[in-house]
């Protein structure tokens, strides 16, 4: 893996757990994903545009592919938000997160021809495993038999997996510029979600009143985070950006842990040397 891109992806990794970090902060609904969205189509509107008047025309395929992702990323989101309401999220976010990179990788190797050696798997499962411990494990503070909760983090680990080689292809092999790709997935988002935002417009205006700089750097993060880990799939392997985009989870929980009480400091920090130890394998490797 090169330095550049194993730079792009741990900056994009800190860039995520950033936005997580104020998301958490300010705890709301659908109507926060709709004003970093919206803003974030705004702010990033500019860079768009220049990008888009520089480039050459999109094609049908290139469209179809713009188009798919869009779709996949709002289908992401929506069940995710989906399994938090009817799951466990001790049950649905380490699946998701760990089921995720796996299948990047499978889905990689199966369509895009990558190739994997055994350092980079065994690099990759470390990862994917610290990660799974970290947020407590399947079945951590687990209600009933989990089976609906197992069932969601599965699915939206198949859908992190469909859309990360989805997004690869589009940028490495159809020459889709990174910022376009991800400037229509917050595009899309801000013109589904709008009507929701109408309905809550009274909490829409209370989180702006409150909580006005953490959406703002919700909303210049979010896009940011993505558009470095896609400019890192126009010339670097899937097998490598998905498992180390995994380190913005430790550095999440590690953010909850220090800055907001949550605790369980001791364990954390254990399972973040386990994560460490399998990004340095993944990044000698190759």
């Amino acid at each position: 893996m090169t330095l550049l891109g194993f730079s792009l992806v741990l900056t994009a990794a800190f860039c995520h757990a950033t936005w997580n970090f104020f998301v958490k902060r300010v705890n709301a609904g659908p109507e926060l994903v709709w004003m970093f969205s919206t803003i974030s189509a705004v702010v990033y509107f500019p860079a768009a545009l220049f990008v888009w008047l520089r480039s050459d025309a999109l094609d049908m395929t290139q469209w179809i592919f713009v188009l798919g992702s869009v779709a996949l990323h709002m289908a992401y989101f929506l069940l995710l938000q989906l399994g938090y309401r009817k799951g466990d999220l001790s049950i649905v976010y380490p699946t998701a997160r760990s089921t995720g990179p796996l299948l990047s990788t499978t889905f990689a190797v199966l369509v895009l021809g990558e190739v994997i050696t055994l350092q980079i798997a065994v690099g990759g499962l470390i990862i994917v495993f610290g990660v799974l411990m970290l947020t407590g494990g399947i079945g951590h503070g687990r209600r009933g038999d989990g089976t609906t909760s197992l069932i969601f983090g599965l699915t939206v680990g198949v859908l992190i997996g469909t859309y990360t080689v989805w997004d690869a292809y589009a940028v490495s092999v159809l020459i889709v510029p990174p910022l376009i790709l991800d400037y229509a997935s917050s595009l899309g988002r801000s013109a589904v979600m709008t009507p929701v935002a109408i309905r809550r417009w009274p909490q829409v205006k209370l989180i702006w009143v409150e909580h006005k700089m953490a959406v703002i750097w919700i909303a210049l993060l979010n896009p940011l985070a993505y558009i470095l880990v896609l400019y890192a799939m126009t010339f670097t392997p899937v097998v490598f950006v998905a498992p180390i985009r995994e380190t913005s989870v430790l550095l999440s929980v590690l953010a909850g842990s220090l800055l907001l009480g949550e605790g369980n400091l001791k364990h954390r920090l254990g399972w973040a040397i386990v994560i460490l130890a399998g990004v340095s394998i993944l990044a000698t490797s190759g």
